[in-house]
């Protein structure tokens, strides 16, 4: 009985770390316009949505690239996906991933 020779290989596997500078695309995908987000940004906490795999160290170099602002904090919240039921069809809404970033007292982000 003959057997097989098998041959393994190593591939050579390049780590990836995840910093706030190696990131080339952008974590902040966009503003959170909400009624509670509006009520939030009167006293300086900023909402946004963000990409699902977005760290709070990515936010705030974005922060501070985008907006010229230094948060104070960031707090990262995922939102899970909801069932629902339109025309009589079940369905999915999408889950999102959202940052609320706070500020010093005098600092503001114009979003319009």
């Amino acid at each position: 009985m003959a057997t097989k020779k098998t041959t393994t290989e190593k591939k050579d596997v390049a780590v990836v770390t995840k910093t706030a500078e190696a990131s080339a695309s952008k974590v902040i995908i966009a503003p959170r316009m909400t009624e509670k987000a509006s009520q939030q940004s009167s006293a300086n906490a900023y909402t946004f949505i963000v990409t699902k795999n977005a760290t709070k160290h990515a936010v705030l170099a974005e922060i501070k690239k985008e907006y010229k602002v230094t948060p104070k904090a960031i707090n990262i919240t995922n939102m899970p996906r909801k069932n629902t039921f339109i025309r009589g069809k079940f369905g999915t809404q999408a889950g999102i991933k959202k940052a609320i970033v706070f500020l010093k007292k005098g600092d503001s982000i114009a979003l319009a």
